[in-house]
């Protein structure tokens, strides 16, 4: 996604709305208070902005956000905040899209699953505790050492099916 006016929406309902959206912030300052760390207004801002935008944003959708925010026009400025964010389970990345969105859950760790609709880019972070138990036991079973994986599968969301389409939503 390289235009913000192309994003759609975040299916999850933990995710839409004013309230899940600051307890989602409430649970990402709790998680990095807990590891020492700091959420930097311009790590809070991109969060904000990542709940906002209820889907994937690409970095440079988030970095004129960040700009007309006054946080600094240079990619640097949107790379390094995305780069905490998913590095300290507060955000996803979205290789398909190449692009990033916040975490629903981001309370604990988790394997994260996604669905991406083929027809409106529209994202759902979907429970993956079976899929993730089945990709871990595969992994050992050949031997191999999974240290992370995301899994990221296509189709078409119940919007696009019916015919609706998915509106963006709005934290404020």
């Amino acid at each position: 996604m390289t235009n913000s006016s192309e994003t759609r929406s975040f299916c999850c309902p933990d995710h839409s709305g004013h309230a899940p959206a600051q307890a989602i912030l409430a649970q990402a300052e709790s998680r990095v208070k807990a590891h020492g760390l700091r959420l930097t207004p311009v790590r809070r801002r991109t969060l904000e902005i990542l709940l906002q935008a209820h889907g994937a944003l690409g970095a440079y959708d988030v970095l004129e956000k960040l700009a007309a925010d006054g946080f600094g026009a240079q990619p640097p400025v949107a790379y390094r905040a995305l780069n905490f964010l998913v590095d300290h389970g507060l955000a996803h990345r979205i290789r398909r899209l190449n692009a990033f969105t916040a975490c629903a859950h981001p309370g604990h760790d988790h394997r994260a699953a996604f669905l991406i609709c083929e027809t409106c880019d529209s994202v759902t972070e979907a429970p993956s505790d079976a899929v993730g138990a089945a990709l871990g036991k595969a992994a050992r079973d050949m031997g191999f050492d999974l240290s992370r994986a995301t899994i990221e599968a296509v189709g078409q969301c119940r919007d696009c099916r019916q015919g609706t389409p998915t509106q963006q939503g709005d934290l404020s």
